[in-house]
Parts: structure tokens; C-alpha cells; sequence
């Protein structure tokens, strides 16, 4: 959304100067219509559309939370002078500013509250990680993998389809992504061959976990009894529903158990368990947390937390102490959720903020498609992993994304670091191997050029492969800029004219010749401009080592000249990218944490955020900026915020 105090101090700014023009701000909806029809409409209605943005289909006088992504966009390119197109009459300054207060009184000065309740299925990583906290072992893919291939250890996600992003842009946002039939299928499957292994004769040491007594090593069928099958019915449904079953749903299932012994009562255990395995209870996120009768805005139980928690932190579900502390009821003090927070980040299970949230959240599978041997591909993805589960876990600075002096580096990448990398231990490759994948080990920087931080990362500079894809990344990944699509009519950028090979420089120059065009561009070629120092493959060319490693050579011949100098449209300049992050270390601090704080917020959430979660959003943002706040520290005030520790139950008519 647009920076939410920048307008307010710009009105308080104008005020001073020309009190005339506050007076004759008009927010009225007559004066915000005739304000659509005046600067809007002609491009973005009736039978001419651009950019799939329709005036006509929406209105002023009935704006309401539905309407926010719409409203939010236009404000936004209202207030950045963005549109109206240069070539077509411009709005007055107060005529912007009336647009502006409209669009804070109805999205900006709003109250905070939850989301409302809304159950959602198990993303498949969560219903693998899931399945193996369930169980205690995880279903593996028994496949014979061949030299230099990669085959996915990991049944669940081999089989499972791909879960496609929600709105929120996060695959565990799965609102509106219901089980199909192939998915059934595959839970069924799931469900039974985990069951045949839990009850595999001879190896009883998962289901003892299930068992208030243990069974001998070498048990047989006959060996479990019908009281030991409803011990087991009850723990494994509370473990399944994440929260204890009722009473009279373990009597129910145990009822059916009566007179069996042997092959023909562990055959009715099966079933039970896989009736719970497909039932909303372990499918869905929530369908069995308790609703407050005559409370529409409520908090969420102790188990619905411990949930909220487990899946935001570790992407599975809670472990004993968790489910411990929802059982007494002290999970949701503050200080208490401030110690779980603590604890679970030193948890190996925290990897998934690495490979799951950052991942999603920053584009990181595209640098699968940059390298074709597995070997590179693994050593080169790890780094920036390795690197941003270092400042998750370790209670780093959230802005350490952009400059820090520790890195991750392994003896594939070590050449982006030629004068620091004397100080790794020397990897000696064992006999009769060929190629092996090393660890990566922490590294300080301390007289290594161009590098510190996850934009000049090999990895990501090589994803980012050109100047354009390097500047957009930065603005939507990083400062959280909103850019929209390029038109389809834009014509090909020429990179020879006249016989003469233009300059990234001058290609883009009379690209923005374009007034559509420089819109973005404005934006996009200063921030492509600095990265012009790092070829395709992420080398740092202005180094004085001049010996590059062999897999970061850059196909096309160097210019010895590279100009990396540029200026935002804010004014600022800059000489090269250490420059340039020093601006994002100061003016650009605040949009980055703000970025930062929405995209936690919206995975921890599962949902895309609404004008009601800006105060929340508003509030951590501030905090984390006057305090040079860590990611811990961004976790935490996650995790006490009103929109994760409060849902809105919606009433139906029905009901």
C-alpha cells in the first residue's frame, strides 16, 4: 500500500505553507467521481481498458473492504504522480491531495481487526511435515537415483500435486483451492500405506509412542488388546486433530473394537485411523476450534495458537510442549508466546522460514533454472538459503538482508570471495568421488568487494539475468513496489541502431522516450544501472582479482567501462551499488521493513492482507525501524498481533 504517514506529512506540510488550499480539498463522493471522470475514465473505462484497470465496474460512493486492491493502486499512482499519462492533463496538486484524503479516510484511518475465520486445507509441505510428526517417520520415494540426477525424497511431495498461490502469493494460502479427486486419491493412499508401516510386525517403535504401555520388540498382532486399540484411537486422534477428541468420539470409534483380537482388530484399528486421516478435522487448518456463542470477534483458543504458531514457525504441527501449554491454558501470555518464539527458532524445523517463506516470498526456485549440473545448483541455492536461515534464527537485523559482513559459502562459490576465502577450511574431496556437495561454511567478510548481503549473491544476480529483471526484482521482492504488467502493444527494444550496438544505457534511453514507458522505467534502469557491475552469472567484474571462477564466466566479452552510476526519482544519486545500499540502509530503510512485515504478516496469516491489518502492519513497522529490530523480533510481534491472535466468526442465517 502507499507509504501511510508520507501523505500525512505532505498535508500537514502544504497547510503551513498555503492555508487556502486546505480549505478547498474536497473528498466529497461528487467531487471524487467527478475526479475518476476527469483523469481515469478515458483510459480505463467503458470500451477503452488499459491494463485490465475498469473505472466503470466499481464506485466511489459504495467503496468497501472488497474494493481495497483497486483503491490502493490507483492512490498509489495518483500520489507518485504516476498517472495521469505526462501526455494527458494533469490533476492539481489539490485536486491529488483530496483524492489522496478520500482514499485515507476510507483504507488508511481504519481500526484494527482479524480476518475472518476462514478453514483451509493443509498446504502439501505442511501435510507432509504433518504426516511425519504423526507418525514418526516420513514416507520416502524408494527410487534408485542415477549420477548427477535429483530425484525428490519425499513421497508426499513427489506425488502431490503443486499447490498453486493464493491471493497472498503463499502456497499455504489455500482458501480457495479445495481438495479434488486426484488429491483424495492421494490422501487415501498416503493414509494407508503410513498405516501398514505403523503396524509393520517386528518394529513397534512408532506405535509405542501411541501406547500407554510399550509392546515387546518383536510383538505380533495378537499381542495388541482392545484396551491398548483405544489408547491408541485416542492419542492418535489427539495428535491428528491437534487438539484432544471428545470423549464420546473415542467411545464411538472403540465400540467397534469390541470382541476382536488379532489380524481382524489391528484391520479395524486401520480403519478407524484412516477415517481420521480423511476426515476436515486433520485435513484443515481450524475446523475444531471453539467458537465463542454470541461473539463475533473473538481470540482464537490456546489450540488454535499453538497451530497458528507451529505452522508459521515450523510448517507443521505442535509439538509436546506447545500442546502442553494450550492444555493448561498459559500459551497465549505474551511472555509466554515471546519464550515459544525463542525456542522454536532454535529448532532445526525452523529451516522452513529459509526454504519455504523466503523461498516463496523472493522467487528463489527460479535459480533452478540457471544451472544444469546438480552438483552447482545445490552449492549455488544453498548460499542465499543458509544465509537468510542465519538472520531468522539468530536474532539478526531484519535490514542485514541488504548489508552484511557474513555470508555462506562452500568451495563451488567461494570464488566470489577471493580474499576472504583463505580463511575456509580446505575442502579435500574423498577418494573415488567424483563430485561431492560440501557443506556450507559461515564466512566473515572483511576485504571482499561488491559482495555482503542477498541482492549481490551470485544466485540471485544470475536468476535476475540482465539489468531490467535485476531492478525489477529489487523494487516488487525487496522495496515492495507495486509495477504493473508492460503493455503488449510496447515495441522491441532495439540493441542496434544504425549499425551502431547501443549501451544497456542508451538502449533504455530511448526506450523511456516512451511516456508509458518511463513511468516504470524510471524506477527499474537506475537500480539496473548498479547491478551492471555483476555479469550474468553474479561475478563482480570491477574486482582487481581479474581470475574469475570457471562457473561464473561470463559467456559474452566485459565491457572494460561500466558506468554503475544512477538517479532514483526521488532525487538521490548514487556512484555504484555500495552507494546504492546505503540509501537503502537510510531513506529506503522504512519501505523495506514495511515489506518485510507484509509479506511475514501475510504468510503467517495464510491470506493476503486487507485495509484492516495496516495498523498492525504500521505499528511493527515502527517498532522494528526506531529499534533496529531483528527478525526475531519481527516473529514475535507477529505472533502477539490482534489479527493472529483473533479471528471474526461469521453467523449465517441458518445457523
Amino acid at each position: 500500500m502507499p507509504n501511510r504517514t508520507l501523505p500525512l506529512l505532505k498535508a500537514a506540510f502544504t497547510f503551513l505553507l498555503a492555508p487556502a488550499i486546505a480549505f478547498s480539498v474536497d473528498t466529497t463522493p461528487d467531487a471524487m467521481n467527478r475526479f475518476v471522470e476527469q483523469y481515469c475514465i478515458q483510459c480505463h473505462g467503458g470500451e477503452k481498458v488499459k491494463g485490465k484497470v475498469d473505472f466503470t465496474t466499481i464506485s466511489m460512493d459504495a467503496a468497501g473492504e472488497d474494493d481495497f486492491d483497486f483503491w490502493q493502486l490507483a492512490a498509489e499512482v495518483v500520489e507518485y504522480e504516476d498517472m495521469p499519462p505526462e501526455d494527458e492533463k494533469q490533476p492539481s496538486p489539490e485536486e491529488r491531495a483530496a483524492f489522496q484524503a478520500w482514499y485515507e479516510s476510507h483504507y488508511v484511518d481504519v481500526e484494527a481487526t482479524p480476518g475472518v475465520f476462514q478453514p483451509r486445507r493443509l498446504s502439501t509441505p505442511e501435510y507432509r511435515h504433518t504426516m511425519r510428526s504423526l507418525f514418526g517417520f516420513d514416507l520416502e520415494n524408494n527410487v534408485q537415483k542415477a549420477e548427477q540426477t535429483a530425484v525428490e525424497p519425499s513421497l508426499i511431495l513427489k506425488l502431490m500435486p503443486t499447490d498453486p498461490p493464493g491471493e497472498s502469493g503463499f502456497i499455504n494460502d489455500t482458501h480457495a483451492a479445495p481438495i479434488s479427486t486426484v488429491i483424495w486419491d492421494q490422501y487415501a493412499y498416503f493414509a494407508e500405506v503410513a498405516l501398514i508401516r505403523l503396524f509393520s510386525r517386528g518394529h513397534p517403535q512408532s506405535l509405542n509412542t501411541l501406547l500407554d504401555e510399550d509392546l515387546p520388540k518383536n510383538y505380533k498382532h495378537e499381542d495388541i488388546t482392545p484396551k491398548m486399540g483405544e489408547s491408541i484411537l485416542r492419542n492418535f486422534a489427539t495428535k491428528a486433530y491437534r487438539r484432544p477428541a471428545s470423549d464420546e468420539e473415542i467411545e464411538n470409534m472403540a465400540t467397534r473394537l469390541d470382541g476382536l483380537s488379532g489380524a481382524k482388530l489391528v484391520k479395524a484399528l486401520k480403519f478407524e485411523m484412516q477415517t481420521i486421516l480423511m476426515s476436515p478435522g486433520f485435513l484443515y487448518r481450524g475446523m475444531r476450534m471453539e467458537k465463542q456463542p454470541g461473539k463475533k470477534q473473538q481470540e482464537v483458543d490456546n489450540y488454535e495458537l499453538a497451530e497458528r504458531l507451529s505452522y508459521f514457525l515450523w510448517e507443521d504441527s505442535p509439538d509436546e510442549e506447545l500442546f502442553s501449554l494450550a492444555a493448561s491454558g498459559t500459551l497465549s501470555d505474551s511472555k509466554i508466546i515471546e519464550e515459544q518464539v525463542d525456542r522454536m527458532l532454535k529448532s532445526p524445523k525452523a529451516r522452513t522460514l529459509a526454504d519455504s517463506f523466503a523461498t516463496q516470498w523472493l522467487a528463489l526456485d527460479e535459480i533452478d533454472d540457471v544451472y544444469n549440473d546438480p552438483y552447482q545448483l545445490i552449492s549455488f541455492k544453498s548460499q542465499p538459503l543458509d544465509f537468510l536461515n542465519y538472520l531468522f534464527t539468530e536474532e539478526r537485523p531484519v535490514m542485514e538482508i541488504i548489508d552484511s559482513d557474513v555470508t555462506f559459502t562452500s568451495h563451488v562459490t567461494a570464488g566470489a570471495y577471493p580474499k576472504d576465502r583463505k580463511k575456509l577450511e580446505k575442502y579435500v574431496k574423498p577418494r573415488g568421488i567424483e563430485k561431492q556437495v560440501a557443506p556450507n561454511q559461515k564466512l566473515v567478510l572483511e576485504n571482499t568487494e561488491g559482495r555482503g548481503g542477498l541482492l549481490t549473491m551470485p544466485a540471485i544476480l544470475a536468476m535476475n539475468h540482465g539489468p531490467i529483471i535485476r531492478g525489477t526484482w529489487t523494487l516488487r521482492r525487496i522495496l515492495g513496489e507495486h509495477l504493473g504488467e508492460p503493455p503488449a502493444d510496447i515495441p522491441p527494444i532495439q540493441a542496434v541502431v544504425g549499425g551502431k550496438k547501443l549501451s544497456f544505457r542508451e538502449q533504455f534511453e530511448m526506450h523511456r522516450d516512451d511516456a508509458t514507458c518511463a513511468r516504470c522505467h524510471d524506477k527499474i534502469d537506475p537500480l539496473g544501472f548498479a547491478f551492471e557491475a555483476y555479469n550474468e552469472k553474479g561475478a563482480y567484474l570491477l574486482s582487481d582479482n581479474s581470475s574469475l571462477p570457471k562457473e561464473m564466466q561470463s559467456k559474452k566479452q566485459g565491457n572494460p567501462k561500466i558506468d554503475t552510476a544512477g538517479k532514483l526519482p526521488t532525487g538521490e544519486t548514487f556512484e555504484n551499488f555500495e552507494a546504492l545500499k546505503q540509501i537503502f540502509m537510510t531513506s529506503r530503510r522504512e519501505d523495506i521493513v514495511r515489506n518485510s512485515v507484509k509479506q511475514t504478516l501475510s504468510y503467517a496469516l495464510c491470506r493476503k492482507l486487507e485495509a484492516y491489518d495496516g495498523p498492525t502492519v504500521d505499528a511493527i513497522t515502527a517498532k522494528l525501524v526506531e529499534t533496529d529490530g531483528t527478525w526475531q523480533d519481527l516473529f514475535t510481534e507477529i505472533a502477539k498481533s490482534l489479527p493472529f491472535r483473533q479471528t471474526i466468526i461469521t453467523v449465517t442465517k441458518e445457523s
